[in-house]
């Protein structure tokens, strides 16, 4: 029974999350022939999408963003809106009639002997698998100094920001120099002074563009799903810095901030009398910050013993050993440094329905299968 008396649902599997990792998950499983239901907390598939901050577009082009089995409904080298991407993903679990039910906030999953209970503060979940598909990027990460910051500063994460309007006129320090704090940066730029700070992450050496699009961002996309992988010695070396930095600036370089009049700053370390202070010491009264600091996955709703020293699930590609019938879609660098977005999510969606079909298989008569061998050594530990 759940909190309101209703017993709780049985199924198959659980898919948590309607993002593109969740959907493609349930199109796998729906392709061979396996009962689910995804859950997710927005209103409405896609929500997630909409509300990013307004100018957002996506890096890769249309060509490369359609899950499996619909290709993307636009130009193929054009680069879709936040909006369009998130209208895609709802006419995209239309076509394919996957069951989604909306406003179901997930906050526990837990244990009861060989099964699994999915519980929200209204509903109550048994199943023999869950996939977590929440998002790699689901909690904002803001530095505990932000507090000390002086009350008349407008602070907004990457995840509340919008547009300038948000703003007070005067000085805004963008802090985290990623592809976020560079676009961002850019945008603000063109109506506050504007300082970026924090480490480079590199760049990709090339103009952005059409043309970059039909002759470099192919030989980028194959890099990112074949080689950086952790199939591969060169992806395991480079998975802790993906993780650790994300992936390089793609769009907006250093030379297009600073032609802008960007002021770039060494990270910020401090508050020092209700103000930014950086690790050379300056100090810089501003009136707004905005944080491009990055995500937490924000799992501690998982009730089970599955992570590692470093918070994160330890799992062989998205295979969680120590909770049979617990998999993970859209991890951060889950199997390649594409696992977290458009174009390689499908993949290791597919995957994990492969091994959520054979675990079912096996247990029917009577074993326990070994999944996720194919990767070693597993991740998170």
């Amino acid at each position: 029974m759940n909190g309101n008396g209703a017993a709780a649902e049985r199924v198959e599997t659980v898919i948590i999350g309607g993002g593109q990792a969740g959907l493609a998950t349930g199109f796998h499983l729906r392709r061979r022939g396996r009962p689910f239901v995804i859950l997710d907390a927005n209103q409405r598939i896609g929500d997630a999408w909409r509300q990013r901050w307004d100018s957002l577009r996506l890096f890769t082009p249309a060509r490369y963003n359609g899950l499996p089995g619909w290709r993307f409904p636009a130009p193929p080298l054009s680069f879709p809106t936040k909006d369009e991407v998130a209208d895609y993903l709802d006419a995209y679990a239309a076509r394919f009639d996957l069951p989604v039910r909306t406003g179901v906030d997930v906050d526990g999953v837990h244990r009861d002997g060989d099964r699994l209970v999915v519980t929200s503060a209204a509903d109550r979940f048994e199943a023999d698998n869950v996939v977590v598909a929440s998002g790699a990027h689901h909690c904002p990460r803001i530095p505990d100094f932000a507090a000390e910051l002086n009350p008349s500063i407008v602070q907004l994460h990457s995840s509340e920001y919008r547009s300038p309007r948000q703003l007070r006129y005067g000085p805004t320090l963008v802090v985290g120099a990623g592809n976020s704090g560079a676009e961002i940066a850019l945008e603000v730029s063109r109506t506050h002074p504007t300082s970026l700070s924090g480490r480079s992450v590199g760049q990709l050496p090339v103009k952005h563009g059409t043309n970059t699009a039909r002759f470099v961002l192919p030989l980028v996309r194959f890099a990112g799903n074949h080689v950086l992988t952790l199939a591969s010695p060169i992806g395991r070396k480079a998975m802790p810095r993906f993780l650790a930095n994300g992936a390089p600036l793609v769009r907006t370089k250093r030379k297009d901030l600073a032609a802008a009049g960007v002021e770039f700053l060494p990270r910020m370390t401090q508050v020092r009398n209700g103000f930014p202070a950086f690790e050379d010491g300056r100090v810089l009264e501003v009136a707004n910050v905005i944080w491009c600091t990055g995500f937490a996955p924000g799992l501690g709703w998982i009730d089970l013993d599955i992570f590692g020293d470093d918070g994160r699930p330890v799992h062989r590609r998205g295979v969680v050993p120590g909770a049979p019938g617990l998999f993970f879609v859209g991890l951060q660098f889950q199997y390649a440094a594409t696992s977290d977005v458009l174009p390689g999510v499908g993949r290791d969606a597919d995957y994990i329905a492969d091994q959520i079909a054979t675990r079912v298989v096996t247990r029917e008569v009577g074993a326990e299968p070994v999944l996720g061998r194919d990767v070693t050594p597993p991740v998170g530990r």
